[in-house]
């Protein structure tokens, strides 16, 4: 960061006070805010990359590596709104450091574990250490930075975290490549211990002397096992089926957790989903374009590394860098999308960016095995990577102007949970979608290829590990060859199957934006 960015003195948003930066600290702020989020961000993306090697280092089904992603991801989107109100009340820099320790440590954990089982409880620890860390990284950079110069140092902050973020992948794909899946974890720890240094050194405490007495545990925790029992039943669907009394309940219970918590919110003096903004038609809009568009986003690319390396043959290393051309060209088109709103209203560039990310999930949905990558799955990363630029930046700001200035915070905070709750539920629903593709498919591929009956029995007693079936190395070479093609047709059926209802998604997500965003302005 070649100019260092003034510290806010005196009085700060929300009246709260901040001690004033060391001299020389500011680039150093900035530093520790990007890196402790960074963290959250890089292990939200890399992990779907080290499937497959995680598939196969434990003999783990689609359901386990599922739950590795959906343990984390399930606590982060619970916990993310009450997480920023604890840094509000407690000290943003204390919860900040508290979810850096706790991130790091959980991260050693998931770099030490033994099973698939402690594995996804490590994963879990996580979860909650991001849901800190995340929110308190901004709202210290908020904190911290007078009014004028903020939003330069939340631009510096968000262009970082995102090429990071780009580049997560790719590098874990190196280390899971030359080392192991261990050190796309335990590459956390020296990272945490830096940001944990930086922050006591270079960053000053600062909380809202107005913020509520107490926090909504009681909310959070109607809202983590909600979602966590509903994830469950979703995820456990296609192996046990609806009549289990495990998926019947899990889901049930789940929903009605849900609604538990809605009816709790709207009663709360300090609510943690303040159920008030949904008044605006546009921010009730923005959230359900993000709903479908990120559920779709999410869960699509749950099943495309998967493909990538255990079907089309890609390394580890290739398959984290297949999505790079989607993330340049946000990088360097974002801003220039962002001014579409201001010259066209959001309305439109909300309609046609979903629309044209629908085109790219479809796009995925064409590949058969085999090909290079740039003409088959380079199109689609491209496409989509366009269609979610339009559609972004105008979304951020829908979400922005639909509230008051003092309820930004809050809004943003939705806007980011939904995200990630869209995504956790969208690679539940999407994997009942992949799995009945793929068993549907495998039967027929197995008959017409006439796979013997000691093969085909031994393929379908691994039906849940979908690509990552194992056939005995005493298989004839012919034998292996039919069956390995019959399982590799059927996954690319499954993961079209995915595809297309991603689109599904999207144009649901561009008509809810065509319906909603700017309606009451054109009515009144």
């Amino acid at each position: 960061m070649s100019q260092a960015l003034p510290c806010a003195e005196g009085v700060l948003r929300s009246g709260a006070a901040a001690a004033p930066c060391k001299p020389g600290s500011e680039r150093w702020l900035l530093a520790a805010t990007i890196l402790g989020s960074s963290m959250a961000f890089i292990d939200g993306t890399i992990v779907n990359v080290i499937l497959p090697a995680l598939q196969e280092a434990f003999h783990a089904d689609v359901v386990a590596v599922q739950w590795v992603v959906e343990s984390y991801a399930f606590l982060l989107a619970a916990l993310l709104l009450v997480g920023g109100a604890a840094g509000d009340r407690f000290g943003r820099r204390r919860i900040f450091l508290i979810g850096v320790v706790l991130f790091g440590a959980a991260s050693l954990a998931c770099g030490l574990s033994m099973t698939i089982a402690q594995l996804v409880a490590a994963r879990a620890v996580q979860g909650v250490g991001a849901a800190l860390l995340v929110p308190g990284s901004l709202a210290i950079i908020s904190a911290s930075f007078e009014e004028k110069r903020r939003g330069k140092a939340i631009g510096t902050w968000s262009g970082y975290t995102a090429i990071t973020g780009a580049l997560g992948p790719v590098a874990g794909g190196f280390l899971v490549q030359q080392l192991s899946w261990r050190y796309a974890f335990l590459v956390n720890i020296p990272m945490a211990a830096l940001v944990v240094w930086l922050t006591l050194r270079h960053v000053p405490e600062s909380r809202d002397p107005e913020a509520p007495p107490g926090l909504d545990w009681i909310g959070a925790l109607l809202a983590s096992f909600g979602l966590g029992a509903l994830v469950y039943g979703l995820i456990e669907l296609p192996l046990r089926g609806w009549r289990d009394a495990q998926v019947l309940g899990a889901t049930l219970g789940g929903v009605a957790a849900l609604a538990v918590f809605i009816r709790y919110e709207k009663r709360h003096p300090a609510p943690m989903l303040p159920l008030g903004l949904f008044r605006s038609l546009d921010f009730t809009g923005a959230n359900l374009l993000t709903l479908f568009l990120y559920g779709a986003l999410g869960g699509s690319l749950f099943f495309f590394p998967l493909n990538l390396i255990q079907v089309q043959g890609y390394s580890v290393t290739a398959a984290g860098a297949a999505l790079l051309p989607f993330t340049i060209v946000m990088f360097l088109f974002s801003r220039f999308t962002g001014g579409l709103s201001d010259r066209f209203g959001a309305r439109l560039p909300l309609v046609i960016g979903p629309a044209i990310a629908a085109g790219g999930f479809a796009l995925f949905a064409v590949p058969g095995i085999g090909g290079s990558y740039w003409t088959t799955f380079f199109p689609a990363v491209l496409v989509l990577g366009i269609g979610m630029t339009i559609a972004v930046a105008p979304l951020t700001t829908t979400v922005m102007n639909a509230v008051q200035a003092s309820q930004a915070g809050a809004a943003s905070g939705i806007n980011n949970a939904v995200s990630r709750a869209a995504a956790l539920l969208a690679i539940a629903v999407l994997g009942i979608a992949m799995q009945a593709g793929f068993n549907r498919q495998l039967t027929d591929e197995m008959a017409k290829r006439e796979v013997a009956g000691g093969t085909r029995a031994e393929v379908e007693q691994q039906r849940s590990r979908l690509a990552a079936i194992a056939l005995p190395e005493s298989l004839p070479k012919a034998e292996r060859a039919k069956a390995e093609a019959a399982v590799k047709s059927a996954f690319v059926t499954g993961f079209r199957w995915v595809m297309w209802l991603s689109a599904a998604l999207a144009l649901l997500s561009a008509l809810s934006a065509w319906l909603t965003i700017g309606k009451q302005k054109r009515n009144s």
